[in-house]
């Protein structure tokens, strides 16, 4: 360890994303906003297990810590609530990045052909806006 630096684990910038971003389903839901998913059923089409309750809970909570923010739309047939990331939210494109980037070439190394690694990876460029 570099003794020039010192550690406070308060003001860890590292513990304080943690502390953020550490519940369950809050990276995917944050992956869907950027693959332009806006309303809550959508983000439930691929996560069969997440429920409405930690669904709600969680778009709240990101909502509440500035990451996104919500428009609801009100016509004569129904209200509808649509949810967006902020600015803030939009600067996750690259922690969300260099995640898949782990995923594909670290934890799934011998897994999967280094084509499909590469076809993965830029569609995620694409959607993260890099």
């Amino acid at each position: 360890m570099n003794d020039n630096v010192i550690y406070n684990s308060d003001a860890c910038p590292i513990n304080s994303v943690n502390d953020l971003l550490s519940r369950k389903w809050i990276f995917g839901i944050m992956k869907d906003l950027f693959a332009g998913k806006k309303h809550f059923n959508e983000f439930k089409q691929d996560k069969p297990d997440l429920s409405n309750v930690v669904l709600s809970d969680n778009l709240k909570y990101l909502e509440n810590n500035g990451l996104i923010s919500k428009k609801i739309i009100e016509d004569d047939a129904k209200r509808n609530t649509e949810y967006y990331l902020t600015e803030k939210g939009k600067q996750m494109n690259k922690i969300l990045y260099e995640m898949v980037v782990f995923g594909l070439y670290v934890l799934e190394e011998d897994v999967r052909s280094d084509d499909y690694k590469e076809e993965i990876k830029k569609g995620y460029e694409e959607i993260l806006d890099l």
